[in-house]
């Protein structure tokens, strides 16, 4: 599966969690240490909302705090939405995967952030579910994709906070288990 792929099946895994948030769920606590539905799906959105500044070209000072605070306001889906659509036109332009984009961690390929996008969606729909009831299956082809790019990148990740340590799961474990283990969740 190639990265537009992975990254839209991701964004579409976190869109029907969202959209099934009740209203009385939002102070839900999630499987992110500290952070509640609304924090996790307040991430989100301003993980989307900065895409189309980055692959734009902007560095992280030119977009400085224009997303930071509470942008979920009055309606949380209706932000999600927005954002998410804003993120996905952006993510497959023409020229989405030509530029360098400039990260808080530093100058990387757009590739490459795509890939962590992919990743933070994917993951984060299942945070989402868990927090919520809903059903935390992701789809397993994107699992595996998701699965094989952490591997690939799991040294970068450990010691950065990103994620909570490993856990251990059988060696018989579905693809999503290794993942969500991987990175530090209790499948």
């Amino acid at each position: 599966m190639d990265l537009i792929e992975a990254h839209g099946r991701a964004m579409t895994e976190f869109d029907a969690r969202v959209r099934r948030v009740r209203p009385d769920q939002w102070g839900l606590r999630t499987p992110c240490a500290e952070w509640t539905v609304h924090d996790l799906v307040t991430h989100l959105v301003q993980e989307q909302l900065w895409a189309p500044e980055l692959l734009a070209g902007c560095t992280v000072e030119q977009v400085g705090d224009r997303f930071d605070g509470d942008l979920l306001g009055d309606d949380p889906v209706r932000a999600w939405v927005l954002a998410a659509a804003a993120a996905r036109e952006a993510w497959i332009s023409p020229k989405a995967l030509i530029r360098p984009v400039h990260l808080s961690s530093g100058r990387a390929t757009s590739e490459e952030y795509g890939w962590q996008m992919a990743l933070d969606l994917g993951v984060h729909a299942w945070d989402l579910a868990q927090a919520i009831g809903a059903d935390s299956r992701l789809d397993p082809d994107l699992a595996r994709t998701l699965l094989e790019y952490a591997r690939e990148h799991h040294a970068e990740f450990a010691g950065s906070g990103i994620f909570a340590d490993p856990v251990p799961v059988p060696d018989d474990a579905s693809d999503q288990d290794h993942l969500l283990a991987l990175l530090g969740r209790t499948p």
